[in-house]
């Protein structure tokens, strides 16, 4: 007798209503979703390092300026390395991991459970026709969820990236206990209200390019997955992962300026030595300050090191989150897996 593959061969990111096997739970797609952030975040955060940079300085970032400390990427590399050190193209690396662990658990755990209850409430959701549409809601939901929890972790993390030589923190935990003695429990949450404007069309954006892409990918170049137990194709998540990334930062990258600006205000004193400081009341204030003072263009400082970052992470988060998911797969429903069997008459 022939043996049938009993599973969908639909994508692996979301609900899946044809997968005929066990689905993992919330709680090990979650933890599949932590494993993808700390890969991602080992590989990509120098470039997280110099966005940040880049992002925080008033003056023009053009090569033809004089006066920005910052005028390319590769300018910024070398003085970076020459200023203070290797290493410092990991400052902050601490918390930006434990900050990747928490967002990217939080955020695929609640985007499959949503995915879910979407599918039950309308259950032609997961089809090709919508489910692009679905997974830009799901994913924009679960990044305000994955945000609002790590938002504290990302605080810490743009403040350490931020600073300097010689450094006001010297740790995660000087961090924490100085800016709770000085500026109190609110200034963990600096910055909260443009990154919850920013990160649902963002996180909606990545996870409905990524479904739009991979629909494409399958339709154009026909690579499908026939044994769900065997990884999925690598070139196919990276790819779709990389252009999702670049197209949702292009997209809302003067929101994310924004909130790096306002994540470190009343940090002044680490900053002097990279230029001018600049202070903000708030979303609205910083919008109009930074368009007055650095025109259009200011919206979009950091872009290129930010845009290749979002391609790279992106394409590494979602291609190790659906090779998690078939390992466990795999090895929780192993013995569920159909052979090939040959019976004659008895």
């Amino acid at each position: 007798m022939e043996s049938k593959n009993v599973f969908s061969d639909e994508m692996v990111v979301g609900f899946d209503p044809g997968r005929k096997e066990k689905s993992l739970s919330s709680l090990q797609c979650g933890l599949c979703g932590a494993v993808s952030g700390v890969v991602t975040r080992v590989v990509v955060q120098p470039l997280d390092v110099l966005k940040i940079r880049f992002q925080l300085q008033i003056e023009p970032t053009s090569k033809k300026a004089i006066t920005g400390k910052y005028s390319g990427i590769w300018q910024a590399f070398k003085l970076i390395y020459k200023e203070e050190g290797f290493t410092a193209l990991w400052k902050g690396h601490v918390p930006a991991q434990v900050l990747s662990v928490v967002y990217g658990y939080v955020q695929f755990m609640s985007f499959e459970a949503i995915t879910e209850v979407i599918w039950r409430t309308y259950p032609a959701s997961t089809g090709p026709k919508w489910k692009p549409v679905t997974h830009f809601v799901s994913g924009g939901l679960a990044g305000c969820l994955s945000s609002t929890v790590a938002q504290p972790l990302d605080v810490l993390r743009t403040r350490l990236v931020a600073q300097g030589e010689p450094k006001v923190y010297e740790n995660l935990f000087q961090a924490a206990s100085k800016m709770y003695a000085n500026e109190g429990i609110r200034s963990f949450y600096k910055g909260l209200v443009p990154t919850l404007v920013q990160i649902f069309p963002y996180a909606g954006l990545q996870f409905g390019f990524y479904a739009f892409f991979k629909t494409l990918w399958e339709m154009s170049i026909r690579i499908k997955q026939p044994d769900p137990y065997k990884p999925a194709d690598v070139e196919e998540s990276l790819v779709c992962g990389a252009l999702s990334g670049i197209f949702s930062k292009g997209i809302i990258y003067p929101l994310d300026m924004v909130k790096k600006r306002l994540q470190v205000q009343g940090f002044h004193e680490a900053r002097e030595s990279f230029g001018k400081v600049q202070k903000y009341s708030g979303m609205l204030d910083c919008f109009k300050v930074i368009l007055k003072e650095e025109g259009s263009t200011g919206f979009f400082k950091g872009l290129a090191p930010s845009t290749i970052k979002a391609g790279l992470s992106v394409a590494l988060i979602f291609c190790t989150y659906e090779q998690c998911l078939m390992m466990a797969r795999g090895y929780i429903h192993d013995d569920d897996v159909p052979v090939s069997t040959s019976t004659s008459p008895s």
